[in-house]
């Protein structure tokens, strides 16, 4: 009994260690509803802001497009396209939203 408990905890210690561990990015700003863009925006622009609202809160807060340069964005967006289950066109929206909003 006391070997299958050891065996667990060892299994159970083995599984969380090898879990991945990818940092997110340093907190800076948070992207409130108040602060979306006002005024029209293109449905691909709509697509891409509310992909990068339902699919990047699930896992960390929501970063203000502007607390990032361009340059900051596309490893960012890379990266966390590796968590998700977005496909090209999908991250090509988010990436045009934050874009645009720089």
């Amino acid at each position: 009994m006391k070997l299958r408990i050891i065996t667990l905890g060892v299994l159970g210690l083995l599984l969380y260690s090898c879990a991945s561990k990818t940092p997110a990015p340093a907190p800076v700003a948070e992207v409130k509803a108040e602060t979306a863009p006002k005024g029209v925006m293109t449905q691909e622009l709509a697509e891409g802001l509310s992909l990068y609202e339902n699919n990047c809160a699930k896992c960390h807060k929501l970063y203000n497009p502007k607390s990032f340069s361009s340059e900051q964005w596309k490893p960012i967006l890379v990266d966390m396209q590796k968590n998700t289950n977005l496909n090209d066109a999908q991250m090509v929206s988010i990436s045009d939203y934050i874009n645009s909003q720089l």
